[in-house]
């Protein structure tokens, strides 16, 4: 790779910390578990519970049902709603079906609701910057879908026409890249010099470092490699982050997804994971590149993260009693 002289020193892994799951994540993936342990399948689960194809496999083959509308599940059933959050409509919907609900929904994009749900019972138009038909933004703009115009790049922000200019709002989706967001939330304080946000911006610690460390790492590095699914908007995002840098980089499910030719001429290689990617899985990956001749492994921690989200209390009330005694959950 052209621009990228380095020391030979053999063939390198650099392995990006933070990476994979967040908190939002372990506590999606840990609600399904104990409500199969605690209830027994099935458990029904709306929409995927977190964006990853294998962690969803992993589930459904202990008994956890993935459906696409509550109108699907038996009434009277458990049902999970996902880290990303439902749209008021989906409460509705489970209650006149009677639906025993869990919660899972990332306390982070919970946040995100209740502000639009604020500024609305506030009068404010609301600009939601986000990616259309992602989970999450259709729940969040289900909270009040007549004041809310959902943008995704500077020009639609030219396009707005609100009703009043000095009453507006904004929120993010969660899992968008920084960088992006700038430029547009720059357009929307240009266009709408007297509009407001909320006191701490949207965009979820987690998804913050993972794009941290990748600009931390890039000019040391020929290639990155990301661990997600197609469909996990911050892992799209880990890779956008790396083409702003210059860095070639590629997302990944697994170590099968990586092409030889990919690898030639790459003495460095950056490993990461999106937040809904479990460990195993880079893992996967690691042994996969020593096979390749990457003999040294570096972990390169840019930020420590300890945040822990407690779980529903509709979960903790249904584990058994020595559980509950215990302080296990």
């Amino acid at each position: 790779m052209q621009g990228r002289s380095k020391p030979d020193f053999g063939r390198r892994i650099l392995l990006l910390k933070p990476r994979g799951f967040c908190a939002g994540v372990v506590r999606a993936v840990d609600i399904v578990n104990l409500a199969l342990e605690y209830c027994g399948a099935p458990i029904y689960v709306h929409h995927e519970i977190v964006h990853n194809t294998r962690v969803v496999a992993d589930l459904s083959a202990k008994g956890a049902v993935f459906v696409d509308s509550v109108d699907e599940v038996p009434g009277g059933a458990w049902v999970i709603y996902s880290a990303h959050g439902v749209s008021p409509l989906v409460r509705h919907r489970a209650a006149a079906r009677r639906l025993k609900v869990i919660d899972a929904t990332c306390p982070l994009v919970t946040k995100v609701h209740l502000e639009a749900v604020r500024f609305a019972r506030l009068g404010y138009s609301i600009i939601l910057i986000g990616h259309k038909d992602h989970d999450e933004v259709i729940g969040t703009l289900g909270e009040a879908p007549e004041q809310t115009w959902l943008i995704s790049s500077e020009e639609e922000v030219a396009a707005l026409n609100l009703p009043d200019p000095d009453r507006v709002a904004f929120l993010t989706q969660t899992t968008l890249s920084l960088d992006e967001t700038q430029g547009i939330i720059a357009a929307r304080k240009a266009r709408y010099p007297n509009s407001v946000g909320p006191p701490a911006q949207d965009i979820c610690y987690a998804t913050e470092n993972r794009q941290v460390a990748v600009k931390a790492v890039a000019p040391e590095c020929d290639l990155l490699l990301v661990v997600g699914s197609e469909n996990s908007s911050n892992s799209n995002r880990l890779v956008e982050v790396a083409g702003n840098a210059a860095l070639p980089a590629y997302l990944i499910d697994d170590e099968k997804a990586i092409q030889p030719g990919w690898l030639e001429r790459v003495r460095t290689v950056g490993v990461t994971a999106g937040a809904s990617a479990p460990e195993n899985l880079v893992a996967q990956v690691v042994r996969f590149l020593k096979t390749q001749g990457f003999d040294r492994v570096e972990e390169v921690e840019t930020v420590a993260e300890d945040v822990r989200f407690a779980l529903p209390p509709e979960l903790v009330s249904l584990a058994p009693r020595n559980a509950r005694a215990a302080g296990s959950l």
